[in-house]
C-alpha cells in the first residue's frame, strides 16, 4: 500500500466485506494493511484511490488503532478461501480458490468473481474443472462449514515469514486458527508456533492429535518446546515426552529442570559444537545451516568430546567475524576466545542480560561447574522474557476497532 507520494505505508493482508441476503454480492467495506510497527489496521475503501496488480494507492489520511473484527465482517482470505460451496446451476459442490473484486458505477466495491474447482473435500476422487463464476451462481458462503480446508490460503501465505504467519493466525477465529494449524506441515507449524503467544501455542497444541503434536514439539528448538510444554497440564505433557524421540525428549526434560528465567531456562540446548582440529571451513560450513538462527550462527563453541550436550571441557568460542578473515584451513583452536568464563545455569535474567550487553554478544556459552558446555543463550531468547508478558498482544492502551 502506497500514499500519494509514492511512500510505501504497509502491505496489504487481507479484505474486509459484509455478506448480504440473497445472491447479492459482498460489499466490501475495507483492506487489512499491516504496517511498518507490525499492527494490522483497517483502511476503508473510502479511502482507496486506486487498486492495480501489486500495489493500492490511498488518500494518505489513514486510522492508526489497531484492525478489530466486528461480528458482521468477514475475512475474505483468512474465512472464504478454501469454503466448500454449492455451483447453483449443477448441484455440484466446489472448493473455492480465488475471489475478484470490482467497483460499481456507484463507486461500491464488491465481491464479484468466485474462482473455484469442483469436487469438494468430502469428495475422494481427483478434483474436476475449475471455473470462474459469477457470485450470484454459487451458494453456501453463508453457513458455518466444519473442517475447512486450508491448501488456498496456505498458498496466499507460503512466503510469509514464521512471525507475520504467526501475527496473521493470532487475529483469526479459534476454528479458522484450529483448521490452517492442521494443514501446515510439522516444520512450518512448529515455527509458527515459535512466535505465538502463550495462550494460543496451548490451543493449537490441544487441537492436534497427540501422535501429531509430539512430533511437532520435536521440530521445535529444545527450549521453545520446554517452554511450550511447561503451560501444560502434567499429564498431557508427560504423555508427549514419551512419544517423543528419546533423544528430542532428553534434551527437553533437562531444560525442564531449570527455573525459567535463569541462564538455564533460557539457552538451547543445541548451538553449533565443534572440535579442536576442526578447520575455519568446517565451522562456516557449519553456521550455513539455514535452520539456524542468526544469533545461534554468529558463534562456534569448541569442546573436548562428546560434542553432545553436556559436552566435555568447554575451550572457547569463535566468532564469525573472526573466522570470515582467516584462511579455510586454519585451525578454530588457533582464532578462539577464550578470555570469557561463560554464564551458569542458575545466573538471573538480569546476569544473562548484562553479560550480554557488557561483552557486545548475541549469544553466549552456558557452562556448569565442571567446565563442560550445557548450551548457549541467545539474545532474542533474552529479549522474550525481558519483554512483557503479553508483548505479542495489541498494546492494551490502544483503542480497539476502526474507522466507519
Amino acid at each position: 500500500m502506497f500514499d500519494p507520494n509514492g511512500d510505501q505505508v504497509g502491505k496489504v493482508r487481507d479484505v474486509i466485506v459484509m455478506l448480504r441476503q440473497g445472491t447479492q454480492p459482498p460489499r466490501v467495506l475495507g483492506l487489512v494493511v499491516e504496517v511498518f510497527t507490525r499492527r494490522r489496521i483497517f483502511l476503508p475503501m473510502t479511502r482507496v484511490t486506486s487498486v492495480d496488480v501489486g500495489h493500492v494507492i490511498t488518500t494518505g489520511l489513514v486510522n492508526m488503532r489497531r484492525f478489530q473484527q466486528r461480528p458482521t465482517e468477514v475475512l475474505v482470505i483468512g474465512e472464504l478461501l478454501d469454503r466448500t460451496v454449492t455451483i447453483r446451476e449443477t448441484g455440484t459442490e466446489a472448493i473455492v480458490f480465488d475471489l475478484a473484486m470490482e467497483q460499481w458505477r456507484t463507486r461500491d466495491w464488491v465481491l464479484s468473481k468466485v474462482a473455484v474447482a469442483e469436487g469438494g473435500k468430502r469428495f475422494r476422487r481427483r478434483r474436476g474443472q475449475s471455473h470462474v463464476l459469477d457470485w450470484a451462481d454459487v451458494s453456501g458462503f453463508a453457513q458455518m462449514e466444519e473442517g475447512q480446508g486450508a491448501t488456498h490460503i496456505l498458498a496466499a501465505f507460503e512466503s510469509m515469514k514464521p512471525a507475520d504467519l504467526a501475527g496473521v493466525l493470532h487475529e483469526l477465529s479459534p476454528k479458522r486458527r484450529k483448521e490452517i494449524a492442521a494443514a501446515l506441515p510439522d516444520e512450518r507449524l512448529a515455527d509458527v508456533l515459535e512466535e505465538l503467544p502463550e495462550d494460543d501455542q496451548v490451543e493449537i497444541l490441544a487441537g492436534l492429535d497427540t501422535e501429531r503434536a509430539a512430533d511437532v514439539l520435536e521440530e521445535m528448538s529444545p527450549d521453545d518446546a520446554a517452554d511450550l510444554i511447561a503451560d501444560l497440564p502434567t499429564d498431557i505433557a508427560e504423555r508427549l515426552l514419551t512419544l517423543m524421540e528419546p533423544d528430542e525428549a532428553e534434551d527437553v526434560r533437562r531444560l525442564l529442570t531449570y527455573e525459567e528465567r535463569t541462564a538455564g531456562g533460557l539457552m538451547t540446548s543445541e548451538p553449533v559444537i565443534l572440535p579442536a582440529d576442526a578447520t575455519v571451513a568446517d565451522a562456516l560450513a557449519h553456521v550455513r545451516n539455514a535452520e539456524l538462527s542468526p544469533a545461534l550462527a554468529a558463534m562456534i563453541y569448541v569442546c573436548r568430546p562428546p560434542l553432545e550436550t553436556p559436552t566435555g571441557r568447554f575451550i572457547g568460542i569463535g566468532h564469525i567475524q573472526r573466522l570470515l578473515r582467516e584462511p579455510p584451513s586454519a585451525l578454530v583452536s588457533g582464532v578462539l576466545d577464550t578470555d570469557l568464563d561463560g554464564l551458569r545455569p542458575d545466573d538471573s535474567l538480569h546476569a544473562v542480560s548484562k553479560y550480554l550487553a557488557t561483552y557486545n554478544l548475541v549469544a553466549a556459552p552456558v557452562l556448569d561447574d565442571e567446565g563442560r558446555l550445557l548450551g548457549a543463550v541467545t539474545v532474542d531468547d533474552v529479549l522474550d522474557h525481558l519483554l512483557p508478558d503479553d508483548w505479542r498482544e495489541p498494546d492494551q492502551q490502544e483503542v480497539d476497532g476502526h474507522g466507519p
